[in-house]
């Protein structure tokens, strides 16, 4: 006897917003739909929190008005991919993005803190935003106390990693005048961090 093989169904944006609309998916549910699928997010903790708000604070300072900040809200990567990274820098606009989410060619910079997560964020999440060709991607990794900047964006991933530690200042391809310190975003605290 054979076995039926199982399929899974995979879900475009448009499906996954109506199901949200619907009332199926609650709005308070840390989901985003990822190649299809939609995924449950982990509890944020505080150091994630304090880090995400950090990095808000730090890009107001630094880019003003040049860039709208998005905080944990999603970006529609074509037909079957809406992540909510923790921060997206978006080319500005008058709308701010009220009549449709930004898409991959209105991203200057997405930054993910991972924590738990950091798994996840490498190897689901990065090979998305690479795929739909998104320049340059931090991952804080707050287990380690470093941040990654991953840039050189192609079909395969991305082509060029650096590593920035401790008393260390970011170098960002997208904002050269930009001055921020790792310690100003990861704090004082010791790592690795127990999560």
């Amino acid at each position: 006897m054979q076995l039926a093989e199982a399929k899974k169904r995979k879900f475009t944006a448009g499906e996954y917003r109506r199901i949200a609309e619907a009332g199926i998916l609650r709005e308070d549910e840390r989901i985003e739909l990822i190649k299809g699928e939609i995924i449950y997010m982990a509890a944020i903790g505080s150091h994630h929190a304090a880090c995400v708000d950090k990095l808000n604070r730090l890009f107001t300072r630094n880019l003003s008005e040049s860039v709208i900040i998005r905080v944990q809200n999603p970006v529609r990567i074509k037909e079957h991919s809406e992540p909510e990274p923790d921060i997206a820098l978006l080319k500005p606009r008058e709308d701010f993005y009220a009549e449709a989410h930004p898409m991959p060619e209105d991203v200057l910079l997405i930054v993910e803190v991972a924590d738990t997560s950091l798994d996840y964020d490498r190897n689901v999440k990065l090979p998305v935003y690479a795929e739909a060709g998104i320049g340059e991607v931090w991952i804080v990794n707050l287990k380690d106390g470093y941040v990654e900047v991953w840039t050189k964006p192609s079909p395969k991933g991305y082509d060029a990693l650096r590593r920035f530690h401790k008393g260390m200042r970011i170098v960002s391809e997208c904002f050269s005048d930009m001055n921020i310190c790792v310690d100003e975003i990861i704090g004082q605290w010791k790592y690795p961090l127990s999560v």
